[in-house]
């Protein structure tokens, strides 16, 4: 991991440059068997992604566990599955492939970032993973899941918003991409 000026700059001031060497130095380029099991037991992630002028957006990705699958030691994919039809993440991957995903166990507590490069195949997203770091858990409020979304379902049923009247005459046919 390799930080540019405006952190360095910050990490000076704070006294942290050795820290966060050390935790750089700690990160590593491929995912390990823990990483793997911790990823594909996670119902969600946030996902960053940026567009070609740098403009950012972060959205949440849920689904059952093991929906985000890690292929191999430099691969994660998930299948992107029917949204609002803005397209924001996956638009941003296609001008601007670099992505940042925040995993989180609410109940443990732990969160692991992974950075890398998304593609899109078909209707998969997959990310050639570049970096991995875990990341300090103290701030992790404790909650757990009460109920899942109907929605995370092989076959789930059409939102309601999609009915809406602002929407009516708009909305594509229901597609799994």
């Amino acid at each position: 991991m390799d930080y540019h000026d405006g952190q360095r700059a910050l990490q000076d001031g704070a006294g942290s440059r050795l820290l966060a060497d050390r935790l750089a130095e700690r990160s590593r380029v491929a995912l390990s068997d823990e990483d793997r099991a911790f990823i594909e037991a996670r119902e969600m992630f946030f996902l960053a992604t940026a567009d070609a002028s740098g403009h950012p957006t972060c959205s949440y990705k849920g689904g059952p566990p093991g929906f985000v699958r890690v292929i191999d030691a430099r691969t994660l994919a998930w299948e992107d599955r029917d949204g609002n039809g803005m397209f924001l993440s996956l638009g941003n991957m296609m001008v601007n492939p670099s992505v940042g995903l925040l995993f989180v166990d609410w109940e443990a507590p732990r969160r692991l970032r992974v950075q890398g490069r998304a593609s899109l195949q078909g209707a998969e997203v997959r990310v050639a993973v570049e970096a991995v770091f875990p990341n300090c858990p103290r701030y992790i409020h404790r909650m757990a899941v009460v109920e899942r979304s109907v929605y995370v379902a092989d076959d789930p049923p059409e939102p309601a918003w999609k009915s809406a009247e602002w929407a009516a005459g708009v909305v594509p046919p229901r597609s799994r991409r």
